[in-house]
This record gives C-alpha cells, structure tokens and sequence, in this order.
C-alpha cells in the first residue's frame, strides 16, 4: 500500500503484557493494576466512537500484546489429559511452556483474568475496523496457528455475544478484519512497524520467521531473557520482571541475604540451573537441527517477499540489522551473568579469609592483603572494559532501536518507525530528519507494594496516524481520565 493509497486511520500501540501475573510460583506476588485494563478498554471506545479520517480505524498491536512467557501456570492433572506435548521437568517446575497446546492454556488463563480488554478489542473490531498484531518476543506463541486461531475464536464469541449476532456471515466479515505478522508492518511511505526486541541481545532469536528450539521443534526457541525469567525471576519473590537484568553482584547479594540462608542458597541453585541451560541453548546453535531452521527461516522469508513485493534481498538486509542472541556466545553469557566478577570476587574472599587466618598480620602480611585488594580492583577494571568491548552499546536498547530505525528506513521509506519493546516511550528524528521514530511505550503496570515509590507504571502512549491529502499526519498521545491528550515527555 503506498501513501497515495492508504485510506485507513492507525492506532498504535505495544506492550501490554496481558497474563503477566498469572504466577503459581509467587502466588503471594502483587498483581498488576487494574486500572490499566480499564484505561485501556477506555481508550479501544473512545476510537471505536471516535470518526477515522480514513475509511476505518486498523489497532497495530506493535508486540506483547499477550505475556505467554511471563505466565508460570504450574500443570495439573487435568493438563495431563488435554495436553498432547507432555510437561518437561522444567515446564512442571517452571510452569507450561510454549508448546502451541500450552499457549492454548495460557490463552484461555488470559481471556479468564482480563475480559475486559479483551471485550473491547471485540467490540472494536465488531464496529468495522480492523486489527493487525505484530508479534513481539513475549508472545511468539502466536507462530502456531491454533493460537492465532483460538483468539480470533474468543473475540468473535465476544463479539457475537455482545451483539446477539450469531451468524455466518458476521462471523467472516469480523475475522476477516483480524491479521498477524510475525516481523513487521509496513505501509509504504507512511510507517514501518516492529516490536524491537530482534534488536536486543538479551531477548533476539537466531530465526525471526522461524523461532523454532533445534532442540524440540514442538516448542520455541528461548532466547537469554526467557531463561532468565523462568528458571529465576519468576520463581523468587522480589526480583523484578522488569530492570532484572541491570541488576549487579551487590544487588542480588542484598536479596539473598534478605532472603536469609535457605533463600540465599535457593538464588544461587537457580543460577547455578540458568547457566546450565544456557550452555545448552549455545550448544543447540551449532547442530543440524539448527542449520535445518535457518533453510526454513529463509525459505519463509522468500514467502514473505513474494506477498510484500520488497525482494528477497531487502529482507535479508533488514535481518542483517538485528543483533545475534547473546546465547551464541559463552563469554557473553558468562559476562552478562557476571560469573566472572562472582569468581574473582569469590576467589578475593578466600585469598583474604587465607590471609587472615594463615598469615601473622605483620609488615608482609597487610602487604599480601593490599595485594590481594589491588589485584581485585584492578581485574575488576579489566572486566568491566572486556565486558564493554564484547557487548557495546548493544545493552543500551533505547539508542539502539534509534539506531537501526536509522538504517532500516533506507530499506522501506516510511514517514514513521514504530516500535516497542524497552517501554520507553520517545520521538526522534532519523534520516536527516526525513522520517521520525517512535517507541510508543507501554499498556504495562505492576501494583505497587506497600510504600513503593518506585514500582513500575505504564506511560499509556499510543500513536494515531491519519491519512492526508499532503501527507501523512500524526499524533503522539498519551491516555488521561479526560481522553487522549498530546504526549510530553517528562
């Protein structure tokens, strides 16, 4: 679709992590707000009501719409029954995992905490507009079809419900208005649209269109943040989903002592497990399972530039800018882990403890512990500058999504680059100026404990996009008790 072509009026938005406390493990964990989900379904009928400039309103749902790895949904034995990939250990003491018949379950947990979103986003499309989601990498379950088509399912019902229409002929005019795009959307010359998160080392696959695991292609691929997330931030009360990974040595050393003995030695067990299961993801890279998903990936990718006409080659330029998983690389995963700094800092302590119980504390001896002290700094130094010169400014995601929207915009010329993924929203100009990027932010917000100042909350962004006879026109927004209101970073 071309600019001169396009007639629909978008609505954007990302991150809304539906499900994301849906936790067996922490049952006792703060449940996110639910004042976000009334916010939300707010703001669905505000444009649902709200006249398009063009033919219709399209919701782009730039990724997360659906927290499938957030959930830890332990199985039961009626899970047994219905399931036909069985639970792995992990998946009994993690919780189900993304198997397309376990993301059904989740699906079905997710229509059963939040009905409200979901009944707008029905009645939204049930009113003649149209819904594009983009999948982002906490709900890549939608790879499989039967998901896809177990939510298409419940909004119809919805829909039908709402209505008392329970004819064929609705029913295929509603979901005909329903797409999913596994990578990206793109109007030409008006918006390219991705979640981000191939741009993130911590949370990219190898194969975007085809995230299958080498090691059991009935599931997904887990990239370093997924592993993180199940084998230890889940599990343990007072890790914080998000911010976990800019958390150091002092940090998780303060919970674990928090935490006491038996917590501390629970923490250390299960990052002891997610290194485990990490260097086997790293192993997983190298096998010919893994060589048959890159011939699948590119194959699919051919498919891909056959129904958007860009050419096989535009898409592996775009591919060529996203940043490889930090699970190809065991010093990456060491450094991102900070296994080094815990070894030489394990190693300092016990020099010291030597020292001390060894040693007479004499001229020689305080000398040997300066030593020890200084060789702790100094290699301390040296780590942290090997930790740069490995990763970058690959962790920074915010510059890093500038970046490459700055590159990829040569490839599909677009007014606007929307993306997700850090929940940070932002505006700035790329391409001298020629285009905009836009992070839209989040529909994501924790409960705040008791006291907690500094618990996370949802910026409630989103971007309209009208057609224009000059041009596309746009407006940042943010959402407010009186409606939409022009976003003003703070």
């Amino acid at each position: 679709m071309s600019p001169a072509q396009f007639d629909e009026s978008l609505l954007i938005l990302s991150d809304v992590h539906l499900g994301n406390d849906l936790n067996d493990l922490t049952p006792d964990a703060a449940r996110r707000s639910q004042r976000v989900d009334v916010d939300l379904a707010d703001l669905l009928a505000h444009y649902r009501r709200t006249k398009p400039a063009g033919r219709r309103w399209r919701l782009v749902i730039a990724g997360d719409f659906i927290d499938f790895i957030g959930m830890a949904i332990l199985p039961r034995e009626a899970d047994d029954v219905s399931l036909d990939t069985a639970p792995s250990d992990e998946e009994r003491a993690h919780g189900l995992g993304n198997a397309a018949d376990h993301g059904r379950l989740k699906l079905r947990a997710v229509a059963a905490r939040h009905p409200g979103v979901l009944q707008a986003v029905a009645d939204f499309v049930a009113d003649g507009h149209a819904l594009t989601i983009v999948h982002g990498n906490h709900d890549v379950e939608f790879h499989w079809d039967v998901v896809k088509e177990d939510l298409k399912a419940l909004l119809v019902e919805l829909a039908q419900r709402a209505r008392g229409r329970h004819d064929e002929a609705f029913a295929a005019e509603f979901l005909a208005r329903i797409e999913f795009e596994p990578w990206f959307f793109y109007v030409k010359g008006v918006a390219y649209i991705e979640h981000g998160h191939q741009y993130d080392t911590l949370c990219s696959t190898d194969h975007v269109m085809a995230p299958l695991s080498p090691l059991d292609p009935r599931r997904i691929a887990r990239s370093f943040s997924d592993v993180l997330l199940r084998w230890v931030v889940r599990p343990t009360r007072g890790v914080p989903e998000y911010g976990h990974d800019r958390m150091g040595v002092g940090d998780y050393v303060a919970l674990g002592l928090r935490m006491g003995a038996g917590g501390l030695w629970r923490l250390f067990s299960r990052y002891v497990l997610a290194i485990v299961e990490l260097l086997r993801l790293r192993r997983a890279h190298l096998s010919e399972a893994a060589k048959a998903l890159r011939v699948e990936h590119e194959r699919r990718m051919a498919a891909l530039a056959a129904v958007t006409r860009g050419g096989i080659e535009k898409l592996r330029a775009l591919a060529a800018l996203q940043v490889p998983p930090v699970t190809r690389s065991i010093p990456k995963i060491m450094a991102i882990l900070l296994v080094d700094r815990l070894a030489l800092g394990l190693g300092a302590v016990l020099a010291l403890v030597a020292l001390l119980v060894f040693k007479h504390l004499d001229v020689s001896g305080w000398a040997a512990i300066g030593g020890v002290v200084v060789a702790w700094m100094l290699l301390q130094r040296h780590l942290a500058t090997r930790r740069r010169a490995l990763f970058g400014d690959k962790l920074d995601n915010d510059a890093t999504l500038v970046d490459r929207a700055g590159h990829l915009v040569h490839l599909f010329p677009a007014a606007f680059v929307v993306m997700g993924h850090t929940h940070t929203p932002a505006s700035v100009d790329i391409a001298e100026g020629a285009s905009t990027y836009i992070n839209v932010g989040s529909w994501h917000e924790g409960e705040s404990d008791a006291g907690d100042t500094t618990a996370f909350r949802a910026a409630r962004t989103h971007l309209v996009i009208h057609p224009a006879p000059a041009g596309p026109v746009a407006e940042f927004l943010a959402w407010s008790p009186a409606g939409p209101r022009r976003f003003v970073k703070s």
